[in-house]
């Protein structure tokens, strides 16, 4: 499977911006899981600026209802 570099970095809403992985889902998944973390592209905008990208807090967006 062929990677879509810049169709995936133009969805990619990480605020990290020295990220060698933007736009490798597999390699930032891969990154977030060794950190039991998840990646920024599963939190909303106004989450994801906080840097905390854990578990924890993907079910408390997930139970408030929040889209951003």
């Amino acid at each position: 499977m062929e990677c879509k570099l810049d169709v995936n970095k133009a969805g990619c809403n990480c605020t990290y911006d020295p990220c060698p992985r933007k736009g490798k889902c597999c390699e930032c998944i891969a990154y977030h899981r060794e950190s039991d973390e998840l990646p920024a592209c599963v939190f909303p905008a106004a989450v994801e600026r906080t840097y905390d990208r854990s578990f924890a807090r993907f079910v408390e967006v997930c139970k408030s209802g929040r889209k951003s």
